[in-house]
């Protein structure tokens, strides 16, 4: 149900503003790819009326343009070898490896940030400021083992791909990193919205690691009803179909009636 929120929010939004909406795949990593998985959350948005307006984007395709975007950082980064052991205690990275400007094998690629304060705007979080050096230090872009990270990847791809960005908050201060990526590439950053999560009674969220229940295909009727007023969007008693439901909720989308906080998930809530 909270992928299911998450997607439905994107779809009325960016289809109310007259845009298209596309499914992406992050599949950058072959040691989390699940086949079975990914075939099981296409066809759930299928299901439920969500098809993208193009084909599916795979992350996994993209790989010659995040050699590029690594290449091009390449006088703002340096090579770094730190374990998780040695870093542990450190909020911030203490710059160990700055100085090992040379390629070495086994290494990371990590960017070097500043301590100017930047700030953005995000449509239902608010007015955000940071300051690089001192919230989130130097990070990681390409991995020891030769793979892209998220922040790389993601950055990438929502600036050249998309004019609006609305996201889980749990990716909220996931942002900065990433806009200073996209400044550092020459690239114009999207508009964010960052919408809550849906969570148990106890504040944590719903997810496959926290044996969330799936999401029931049979009933996406009623899913769609669900979503909608978890987030705040008042749906009608109706028995729409999906279609029905998807239209009524870009025709009445309210971004600004979305909660700082989705009420919290009870495992005795199902859709019928």
């Amino acid at each position: 149900m909270g992928s299911l929120i998450t997607a439905l929010a994107s779809y009325c939004d960016i289809k109310q503003r007259g845009g298209q909406w596309y499914v992406r795949i992050d599949d950058i990593d072959p040691l989390r790819y699940d086949p079975t998985a990914l075939e099981a959350i296409l066809s759930s948005l299928s299901v439920h009326g969500l098809h993208g307006d193009g084909p599916v984007r795979y992350q996994s395709q993209r790989l010659p343009r995040y050699l590029e975007a690594r290449d091009q950082l390449s006088q703002m980064s340096y090579y770094c070898n730190c374990s998780r052991s040695k870093l542990k205690t450190a909020t911030v990275y203490p710059g160990f490896c700055r100085h090992k400007l040379q390629y070495a094998d086994d290494h990371a690629v990590r960017l070097s940030v500043d301590n100017r304060p930047r700030s953005f705007i995000d449509a239902i979080q608010g007015s955000r400021r940071y300051i690089p050096a001192e919230q989130f230090g130097d990070f990681v872009i390409w991995r020891r083992d030769d793979l892209v990270t998220y922040h790389l990847a993601t950055a990438v791809d929502d600036a050249e791909q998309y004019s609006h960005v609305l996201r889980g908050s749990d990716l909220y201060q996931q942002t900065p990193p990433q806009l200073v990526l996209m400044e550092a590439l020459g690239l114009n950053s999207p508009d964010y919205a960052h919408i809550p999560v849906l969570t148990y009674a106890d504040g944590t969220k719903l997810s496959k690691q926290t044996h969330a229940p799936a999401l029931n295909n049979a009933t996406p009727q009623a899913n769609l009803k669900m979503a909608l007023a978890f987030l705040g969007q008042t749906p009608p008693n109706e028995d729409f179909t999906v279609n029905q439901w998807l239209s009524w909720g870009v025709k009445n989308w309210r971004l600004d009636a979305v909660p700082m906080a989705l009420k919290p998930f009870d495992l005795s809530q199902t859709a019928d």
